[in-house]
């Protein structure tokens, strides 16, 4: 069993940055893939970064390529997302989602779930 912590989160205006963390407990998450995503109002989840256990080949969505940063500290049991040059379209609930399985864009594919942290991005 994993459980995730989102922190973070905030109001800042466009072209700042933030640093969302993931804290997880259990004694399994090192091997475990994790995901970020979010929801905006009205909207679906949508896929943003995931990251696999080794740290390696991270996937983005490409709104946020070039702009976000996902990473991950096993021995602290926290992976992070690095926003940067943040937009008004980034407005919504982050979720990070973890898995025992690969990294994927698929919320389907993710067992474990945190409560969400709000970014709101103001013009």
């Amino acid at each position: 069993q994993v459980q995730l912590v989102e922190s973070g989160g905030g109001l800042v205006h466009a072209g700042d940055s933030l640093r969302l963390s993931c804290a997880a407990s259990g004694r399994t998450f090192s091997s475990n893939a994790v995901g970020w995503f979010r929801q905006a109002p009205g909207q679906e989840r949508e896929f943003v970064a995931a990251i696999s256990w080794s740290g390696n080949n991270p996937i983005y969505v490409d709104s946020v390529k070039g702009r976000f940063t996902i990473s991950r500290d096993n021995a602290k049991n926290t992976v992070y997302l690095q926003m940067n040059s943040l937009k008004p379209e980034d407005t919504a609930v982050y979720y990070c989602a973890a898995t025992p399985g690969i990294a994927t864009s698929r919320p389907v594919g993710y067992d474990y779930w945190g409560q969400g942290t709000q970014v709101t991005v103001s013009s």
